[in-house]
């Protein structure tokens, strides 16, 4: 891994900016915009909630026609162009309009994402001028450092969130970047959470939709903050072909090497998204092994991760195993009551079903001193695993909730 600062222009070929335009009531960068220097193939995965946002209805149209040319994505926060209407869908493909008109661009070349509040409309005055303002700066230096762009996507979040690896491919060395964002309502299919990958790989949009999902499964697939799902939910992956390697084909060695590096983006994002999850205290990370099956394990874990009563006894830094066992419980999982076993970090707490003597102060003391926790659950039934990350839940997450929109 190397370090993730400004990361989706450390891929040669691409800048990225983000802007001021009015949309967050805090006065911070609002409306961020990232270009490609020559069209990309693409592919997306989004949200499976029926009230599925203007831009991702956009967008979902958009990818079926334009895979093989798109040049960027225009993302605002501070509103969600969600449940608006036939004004709504109107707004989101003005939005794409301007963008492609502000950097001289064909039509179907932007991509359109929009985060923040729902049901309210979108400000088209303020959306123009931002882009105006975006489609100016992107041309200077502050493009190329991607000034203020992963900044502009935030909504509840504390913390940018980036990452970056460098693979090599048919000899050649191949870069992945991508930057989210994500604090709340999160969870599998998808989350409320945005997210632009980048890569100057050289691979076809079937071939390129096909990572793209193995790479989610195995990240954004597996986060969860609160059991919550968005209208908005996103995740784009623009190639360029800048490596000039030889196309990457499905089931390749090569492949397989890019769905790696193109995993390792995205799990390092999902997990910052937990661990950025609102009211956040401790990051979880959960893994059930010894299932039947793959999708098992991960219905397991999921069923933990999202335990109110597990998440506020991780806050309170109690060891009460219990919790897991009710959770494991009722999880649509086969599970022997006989033969489970449990590890809260290096703490065994059950083996099959038996539980174990264990310093409960040494216990406590170590949750009280950490901001990573781990719990492995052993169902002893198969070969089958699988991790989920999650959060814990505070007093600051009913806080935050709480004030929302008002």
């Amino acid at each position: 891994m190397i370090e993730a600062k400004a990361a989706l222009t450390r891929v040669p070929g691409f800048r990225a900016v983000g802007v001021t335009c009015g949309l967050k009531v805090s006065g911070k960068p609002d409306l961020a915009l990232v270009l490609a220097d020559r069209p990309c193939t693409a592919a997306a995965v989004f949200t499976t909630n029926h009230f599925k946002a203007a831009p991702v209805l956009y967008d979902m149209a958009l990818i079926q026609r334009a895979a093989h040319a798109l040049r960027g994505v225009i993302v605002n926060a501070g509103n969600a162009n969600a449940v608006t209407g036939e004004q709504g869908l109107l707004n989101a493909a003005t939005m794409a309009h301007l963008t492609e008109e502000a950097c001289g661009l064909p039509a179907d070349s932007i991509f359109v994402m929009s985060t923040g509040v729902i049901g309210e409309p979108l400000p088209m005055d303020k959306v123009r001028a931002g882009v105006r303002q975006a489609g100016d700066l992107i041309q200077t230096e502050a493009g190329q450092q991607g000034q203020n762009a992963v900044q502009a996507i935030m909504t509840t979040d504390l913390v940018p969130k980036e990452a970056f690896v460098q693979i090599t491919v048919g000899g050649r060395e191949v870069k992945l970047a991508g930057m989210a964002k994500g604090s709340g309502m999160i969870h599998p299919d998808m989350a409320t959470m945005l997210a632009v990958l980048v890569t100057d790989a050289v691979i076809e949009p079937g071939v390129l939709d096909q990572a793209l999902r193995l790479a989610v499964g195995r990240s954004f697939h597996r986060v969860t903050v609160d059991g919550d799902t968005s209208t908005n939910d996103t995740v784009l992956v623009l190639a360029s072909g800048g490596a000039e390697h030889s196309p990457l084909e499905a089931g390749s060695p090569d492949f397989e090497t890019f769905v790696t590096g193109l995993s390792d983006v995205c799990i390092q994002l999902a997990k910052a998204v937990a661990r950025d999850g609102e009211g956040a205290t401790k990051l979880i990370e959960i893994t059930v092994r010894g299932a039947r099956t793959e999708a098992e394990a991960a219905a397991a874990a999921r069923t933990i991760a999202i335990s109110p009563l597990f998440k506020t006894a991780v806050f309170g830094n109690d060891p009460n195993w219990g919790r897991v066992f009710m959770a494991l419980g009722r999880a649509p999982t086969e599970v022997d009551p006989r033969q489970v076993s449990l590890w809260l970090g290096d703490f065994h707490l059950v083996d099959r079903s038996e539980p174990l003597a264990f310093d409960e102060t040494a216990a406590h003391n170590w949750l009280a001193a950490s901001t990573e926790i781990s719990l492995v659950v052993d169902l002893a039934l198969g070969s089958s695993q699988a991790t989920v990350w999650t959060c814990d839940y505070s007093y600051k997450y009913v806080e935050i909730n709480a004030e929302y929109h008002t």
